[in-house]
């Protein structure tokens, strides 16, 4: 082990296409195109030219958010 890596722990990041942002959210695709055009929608990134994936740590943030800002009912 060298010494720039020593104590760091690597953290990868789990990236997802739009395909399967949308099988797991429900979201058509066509939907979460729209929202990237208006900006909206969770984070995504472009790879090359045309490739899209969604960082699922961005997708999980965004739904949790989304998710607060939508409670209604239940118990408090």
């Amino acid at each position: 082990m060298d010494r720039s890596s020593a104590g760091k722990t690597e953290r990868r990041e789990t990236y997802l296409t739009t395909k399967q942002v949308s099988t797991m959210t429900g979201i058509p695709e066509g939907t979460l195109r729209f929202w990237r055009h208006t900006g909206d929608g969770p984070r995504s990134h472009t790879l090359g030219r045309k490739r899209v994936v969604y960082p699922l740590s961005g997708l999980n943030d965004w739904l949790a958010a989304q998710e607060s800002n939508n409670v209604r009912g239940g118990v408090a």
